[in-house]
């Protein structure tokens, strides 16, 4: 088991994320949950989706904005 290195040269930046915090994948997830808000808004049938459409495309819409700054 080795530790990690202690060379001032290196930082946190140097370093490659984990795989869960990759971009693509969390980019894809914000962008169905802003369509499916947008979708759930136009929609004349379903009383709780048109009230739940605005949390659920602000809800993307953050969640796509703290994405953005995630590494490719």
């Amino acid at each position: 088991m080795s530790l990690p290195s202690l060379d001032p040269e290196t930082t946190p930046a140097d370093r490659p994320a984990p795989r869960f915090f990759r971009r693509g994948p969390w980019e894809m997830a914000a962008s169905i949950l802003i369509g499916l808000g947008v979708v759930m808004m136009m929609q004349p049938f379903v009383m709780v989706a048109f009230t739940y459409s605005f949390i659920v495309t602000l809800t993307g819409t953050v969640m796509f904005l703290i994405v953005s700054h995630f590494p490719e």
